[in-house]
């Protein structure tokens, strides 16, 4: 039996990690990137170094630049940058049957996830969601890996994926909810910013586990209003990639907030960063989201403050003297 066309939609760390992971099993992999000098360095050395430099791709891995290639195959996971999601899809002249989306984020402009842009555009395919706690670098090495794979299509769709996605160190765990794995993956990336903040004034273990536990609060509230299930949030989605990114200089999310609570400011970091902390664009979509709606997210509007260039003292101490209130309010 044929084996069906694979391929990866951006070349970024987590993109070339995936198409390594892919390919571990000796199956042919197509990467696209839009940089021509990229496609020729992992096409002849077998590298990406602006990305992943650690990896030696598998010979399985081939590149390309042309986005009808990446039209003419079977599934494709999409990779790249979450706001320019919706242009790549939008060029390509085609779309495959299968869409596994696994960029986090929520699109500026309209406030959609990026399932909502990827049906608009790709209204034939079939949609699903990749999302858990990875670093790209562990999974280009082939470490045991769980995530989640969210099927708005249910059983048939994740029978048809699974194979195609499920490798030896990499597992993927099955759910109907799109939004909950999409919700999970948008707004840990914000709240890794305000724990690398955290971490960059020196304020401790203890003040770090206490803002994983109410920005995770804040997940649930923003998650239930948008029609997540807790159980998808509390899963591999939500608190899983929530701790993970929330714990390690690995996560470009949490490395910028620990840069702010240095005393950089956001305009210089953003400015130097070739990769893409994308809870510095999710922050302020979240925000505007969440005030329209009228759920309470401080630390999320605490970020939003930061990446606006207020100081960094000024907006913890505004956080720190909220008034005393219960952990759990009873819902309206």
């Amino acid at each position: 039996m044929t084996q069906p066309r694979t391929g990866v939609l951006g070349a970024g760390a987590w993109g070339t990690a995936l198409a390594q992971m892919l390919a571990s099993d000796g199956r042919d992999v197509l990467l696209w990137a839009r940089e021509s000098d990229l496609v020729e360095e992992i096409n002849t050395q077998h590298r990406n170094t602006p990305f992943l430099p650690s990896a030696v791709l598998s010979d399985n891995i081939r590149a390309t630049g042309d986005l009808a290639e990446m039209a003419e195959l079977d599934m494709l996971l999409v990779v790249t940058p979450a706001q320019h999601l919706g242009s790549v899809l939008g060029e390509m002249p085609a779309h495959p049957l299968d869409l596994v989306l696994c960029s986090k984020g929520i699109e500026r402009g309209t406030g959609r996830l990026m399932n909502e842009v990827a049906k608009a555009i790709a209204p034939d395919s079939a949609i699903a969601v990749l999302s858990g706690p990875t670093f790209a670098h562990e999974v280009a090495d082939g470490l045991p890996t769980a995530v989640t794979l969210a099927c708005g299509g249910k059983e048939a769709q994740w029978q048809r994926l699974a194979p195609q996605i499920a490798r030896k160190n990499f597992r993927p765990y099955y759910t109907t909810d799109v939004a909950g794995a999409e919700v999970g993956g948008s707004v840990k990336n914000v709240l890794a910013i305000a724990c690398g903040v955290v971490e960059g004034l020196g304020m401790g273990q203890n003040a770090r586990a206490a803002l994983i536990a109410r920005g995770y609060a804040e997940m649930l509230r923003f998650g239930e209003e948008l029609g997540a299930e807790r159980e998808t949030l509390a899963g591999l989605c939500g608190l899983g990639d929530l701790v993970l990114t929330c714990n390690s200089t690995s996560s470009r999310n949490f490395s910028l907030g620990k840069a702010l609570g240095e005393g950089r400011t956001a305009e210089e970091l953003m400015a130097d960063r070739k990769t893409v902390a994308e809870g510095a664009h999710t922050a302020p979509v979240l925000a505007e989201l969440a005030r329209d709606k009228g759920i309470a997210m401080p630390i999320v509007f605490a970020v939003e403050r930061l990446l606006e260039g207020d100081p960094v003292d000024e907006v913890v101490s505004a956080l720190l003297a909220r008034p005393l209130r219960a952990e759990n309010p009873p819902q309206d």
